[in-house]
């Protein structure tokens, strides 16, 4: 009754507020959004815009030609993120010319390594109302719009997910139950699910890992999540097929300049460019170049003027992936206040939990690093809201990564040093457009300001916006039960099929048929690249087709296996060269590089690294003397001739003792993983070590550990023993 009480008092003085503050606006956006999805009526029922290429896509090598063989283009963007993917689809879509080139992969950077959000950001409208701030509140309502409509555009990439809110003092669920209404009714129309309070057992019951004590309820609201580097990749892919010339692994030398005739001034008409694949160079002529290079923003800014101060001010935002069974299926947790004032996302994805992010001053670099401070810090922050009975371990971190987010200062502003709220679009005085800050939500009306701001100075000749409601790669076809012809038509697992569909909407059927025979009862085709998760060897084809270039490529951003398991994606990996190196005609030397390239990637950028460093020569082994006793006794087992070391012939020997077979590529693979020596044997001293850094949690699941331990029960009871990789940490 006395939270009723508050609730409701709570509620009284919420709501004239909001009439007093929101009144207006809201009526705005309601007559605002009637007309953005009247026209998208009106783009469906007219076929308003042509598809260039409906079926198959264009070469990368037809494109590099179109980018060399065309006089003048009216846009060239660079960076090929999700920025500026989301002006080159703006700019092709409204009639203009239109080219984009990106150095590295699409997405490779800040797009492929955030949240995996689509959120209007509840803790802006926080600030927005307890500092009455218009601006802050118009960005989280331009915010919400347009994560209404990314949601709708690409319904096979995204879809909404509950949030809870755990509370553990009386006074801040009425406190927060006010905040969260507020967001919903700031939505209005586009509110994706009303929010609702939960009693503490009914939170307990939607999320059993939750710490019990002093838990006094918790508040569910709505937000989107999506396949982010997928995402970023439909819209270029969107942009291709409309007409524009979109090249990745295509970096700009430097811009083209030249005299203005009226005024005499230097203006930028395009840029000198490099495939970095061949090395070949090539100009590019443009009317107008945009520059969406996201934390490389500044580099090209003094390639214009190398007088232009900085602007971009980059933070650091570490994630951790940690298995599925840490949160449920369906229902992700929002810490609003960590140990030092950040917000902390702890959310199911790709059926494993994302937990994220930190929020720290870095220079800017095109390979950021996680450090283990910072994979600790979100440990501890998650263990501070799970159950004492769930043992959060390091060792069960599977993949950690950091981006970049490029937080600017507006140069228009007089007050340079400020820090941005929202993001700036910039004119120079020789026509260079840039675009900077912003989030990944609203990348399509940035993109729209950008090119009103760029047809504005440029003089170009462009029909209105047209992106609002368009669908993108994958999303014409798809359907909720599409999947279920995918196992019917083709022979695929349920679960393969689920992901396919998931990934490719429409064009999942593409990618089913060029799938090979299993020679199985079932599935009848897909062969899987690693056992545990539902990437097929045909997706690797067809990865090629959207222009994946490197086997870093296929791991990172075609599929997520390297977002999602470091190690099973280092498993895949001779695979996936070896099947694009037939495609793609490489070298015996090629494959090598791109192997060990790819290695080199997951290790420093994927959190491979943070994993090997757990176990060092010289980590303390705290094992009592009962422990050591234990473990040395079976280290022996495998050790016969007391030797001090197993190598694989001593594990090969006891598994040939009790019928077990394990190919000699992957026994190397297990013992490496121990090998602190790297001298191909595995001695007694780095075993206790594995063993304490699991009784530590600093491992878990090893395969060796898990492999003796196995093996040794079986020698008593000469039994088979099951030898299927863990899937352990890093």
């Amino acid at each position: 009754m006395a939270f009723r009480k508050a609730l409701k008092h709570t509620a009284i003085i919420g709501s004239g507020a909001v009439a007093t503050i929101f009144g207006l606006s809201q009526l705005s956006e309601y007559r605002k959004t009637q007309h953005e999805w009247a026209r998208l009526a009106s783009v469906a029922a007219d076929g308003e815009l042509k598809v260039q290429y409906p079926e198959e896509l264009p070469s990368r090598q037809a494109l590099l030609s179109t980018l060399q063989d065309t006089d003048e283009f009216d846009v060239l963007v660079v960076g090929g993120g999700a920025t500026g993917s989301g002006c080159a689809l703006e700019a092709v879509t409204r009639d203009l010319k239109t080219a984009m080139v990106e150095r590295s992969d699409f997405s490779s950077g800040t797009s492929s390594r955030s949240t995996k959000l689509i959120h209007g950001g509840v803790r802006y409208l926080q600030k927005a109302i307890m500092k009455l701030d218009y601006e802050q509140y118009m960005m989280v309502k331009e915010a919400l719009h347009e994560r209404s409509n990314l949601l709708h555009i690409a319904p096979h990439l995204s879809a909404p997910l509950p949030i809870m809110l755990p509370v553990y003092t009386w006074w801040q669920l009425p406190y927060y139950w006010a905040g969260i209404k507020m967001y919903d009714l700031v939505a209005g129309a586009q509110c994706l699910k009303s929010s609702y309070v939960l009693s503490k057992t009914k939170a307990l019951e939607l999320f059993p890992m939750l710490k019990k004590d002093r838990l006094v309820g918790a508040i569910v609201y709505y937000d989107g999540q999506h396949n982010d580097a997928r995402m970023n990749l439909a819209i270029a892919l969107t942009a291709t097929r409309h007409g524009a010339a979109v090249a990745n692994y295509t970096e700009v030398v430097r811009l083209l300049k030249k005299s203005d005739p009226e005024t005499g001034e230097e203006k930028v008409c395009g840029a000198r460019c490099r495939d970095v694949i061949t090395g070949q160079e090539f100009d590019v002529r443009a009317k107008c170049v945009i520059n969406a290079t996201g934390p490389f923003t500044d580099s090209l800014r003094k390639m214009d003027d190398q007088k232009n101060e900085n602007i971009c001010q980059p933070s650091a935002g570490v994630h951790i992936v940690i298995p599925g069974y840490y949160s449920p299926d369906n229902m992700g947790l929002l810490d609003p206040a960590t140990s030092d004032g950040r917000v902390i996302f702890f959310l199911p994805w790709e059926k494993m939990t994302i937990a994220g992010t930190t929020d720290s001053p870095t220079s800017v670099t095109a390979h950021p690093i996680p450090t283990e401070e910072d994979i600790n810090f979100i440990l501890t922050e998650v263990r501070n809201y799970l159950s004492p009975d769930v043992e959060v371990r390091r060792g069960d971190v599977l993949a950690a990564w950091s981006g970049i987010r490029p937080l600017v200062t507006d140069p228009n502003s007089k007050d340079t040093q400020s820090i941005c709220r929202n993001h700036i679009v910039n004119v120079s005085d020789s026509g260079l457009v840039t675009i900077a800050g912003g989030k990944w939500t609203t990348y399509r009306s940035m993109a729209e300001e950008t090119l009103d701001a760029a047809v504005k100075a440029h003089g170009l000749k462009a029909t209105p916006s047209k992106t609002v409601g368009l669908l993108l790669e994958g999303g014409k076809d798809w359907t909720p039960t599409m999947y279920i012809r995918l196992v019917q038509d083709y022979g695929l697992e349920n679960e393969v099929a689920q992901h396919l569909a998931a990934t490719y909407g429409g064009r999942a059927f593409d990618v089913a048929k060029m799938a090979h025979v299993t020679g199985k009862r079932w599935p009848i085709v897909g062969k899987r690249l690693v056992s545990e998760f539902p990437y097929i060897e045909s997706e690797v084809l067809y990865a090629m087709k959207e222009y994946a270039c490197t086997a870093i490529d296929v791991i990172a951003r075609r599929t997520r296996l390297g977002f999602l398991n470091v190690q099973a994606a280092d498993e895949a990996l001779p695979r996936i060269v070896e099947i694009m190196g037939k495609e793609l005609d490489w070298s015996e030397q090629k494959r090598t590089e791109e192997l060990e390239a790819a290695k080199k990637f997951l290790y420093h950028e994927m959190g491979y690294r943070s994993r090997s460093e757990q176990i060092t020569k010289t980590s303390e082994i705290t094992l009592d003397a009962q422990e050591v006793a234990r473990y040395q006794k079976r280290f022996h087992k495998f050790d016969k001739e007391c030797k001090g070391f197993i190598t694989t012939v001593d594990v090969q020997r006891v598994l040939k003792n009790i019928n077990v077979q394990i190919d000699e590529n992957a026994l190397h693979e297990i013992l490496n993983e121990v090998d602190l020596n790297k001298n191909g044997q595995v001695e007694i001293d780095e075993f206790l070590q594995l063993m304490s850094a699991v009784k530590k949690g600093q491992v878990s699941d090893s395969r060796l550990a898990l492999l003796l331990k196995s093996a040794e029960e079986s020698l008593d009871l000469r039994a088979p023993v099951s030898v299927d990789r863990s899937g352990g940490g890093v």
